[in-house]
């Protein structure tokens, strides 16, 4: 794979913006939070997905170099986790989860702040938090407290930090949390800005399955702490061999008379898949609905869904 691949190495000669072997994290009383990770994560946006406890936040701690691994290593843009993490946080903007923003001050004073902490001299870190806040549509409004801001130019205000610094990667941690429907379309389509217009490579850790699908490049999906699925989003969603047929009536009928015709198929909410073998299959559909004189609505190829990937795990979400 050229993307997002688990176990070897990519046959191209694309360097990996992370590149995580073996890596495991115990935690005391037994837990273990990643268990023998490897996976590497070529440039773009990629998707970090799992449902709760799946070790995507451990994960995040352990690639800023916040947290030591029990075994194994990882390693951003080159550079050790565990041995090089003051270098790695002074390249990579993160974006908690949490709201941990301080209210009585301004969104130009906070993330001119945080550029001084990154080593910008203080008139360039005013000039950059400037920049950062206008990318990100909060330039009107960088002198108001944040305490009076809404959720979404919160989320905003936290975006613009990452970016204050200059980074070369960032990691966003549920990006969209506590926005409305709109506002996570517009959260979504400035982060793919960012990503397409500065060539920042972006790790987006969600269990909003539909916004990974929406943005990203390629996919990563942990679960129980290992890796079940690196891939291009691609990829993965490609076309399948499956056919779904969709009638106003006679769903029932029509799954029993293709199976006895030989045709291996399953019902899906008010379509039929069918396991397509060739085009002669077309023609099975075709002869036994008509046979039925059933009304056909639809006949398609259908293409994989990520949330195909834990469709047993209700923590995650299929939100478009």
């Amino acid at each position: 794979m050229t993307a997002a691949t688990g176990g070897g190495h990519a046959g191209g000669v694309t360097e990996m913006v992370i590149d995580i072997q073996a890596l495991t994290k115990r935690y005391p009383r037994g837990v273990t939070a990643l268990d023998g990770l490897t996976v590497r994560f070529a440039p773009g946006i990629t998707g970090l997905i799992g449902a709760n406890g799946a070790g995507k936040s451990t994960l995040i701690k352990i690639l800023l170099g916040l947290v030591p691994p029990t075994s194994g290593r990882a390693s951003v843009l080159g550079h050790d986790t565990a041995t090089s993490g003051d270098w790695v946080r002074g390249h990579t903007g993160y974006m908690p989860e949490h709201d941990c923003l301080p209210p009585d001050v301004s969104g130009t004073e906070f993330v001119t702040h945080l550029g001084r902490m990154s080593g910008l001299p203080r008139t360039a870190a005013r000039e950059r938090a400037a920049e950062s806040l206008r990318h990100v549509g909060l330039y009107e409004e960088r002198y108001r407290m944040i305490g009076g801001y809404s959720t979404g130019m919160k989320q905003r205000v936290k975006l613009a930090q990452t970016l204050v610094g200059d980074p070369r990667l960032l990691l966003l941690d549920e990006p969209t949390t506590g926005l409305d429907p709109g506002g996570r379309t517009a959260m979504l389509d400035l982060i793919a800005r960012i990503g397409g217009e500065f060539g920042i490579s972006i790790v987006i850790s969600s269990h909003l399955l539909g916004e990974v699908e929406r943005i990203c490049d390629h996919l990563v999906a942990l679960e129980a702490g290992a890796l079940l699925r690196a891939d291009t989003i691609t990829s993965f969603t490609s076309t399948r061999q499956v056919l779904a047929v969709e009638v106003d009536e006679g769903l029932p009928e029509l799954a029993a008379e293709l199976a006895r015709r030989g045709a291996s198929c399953r019902p899906d909410g008010r379509v039929l898949l069918v396991q397509l073998d060739g085009e002669a299959t077309y023609d099975l559909i075709r002869d036994a609905i008509a046979d039925l004189g059933l009304p056909l609505n639809r006949l398609e190829q259908r293409r994989r869904q990520v949330a195909e990937l834990f469709a047993d795990q209700p923590e995650l979400e299929a939100t478009r």
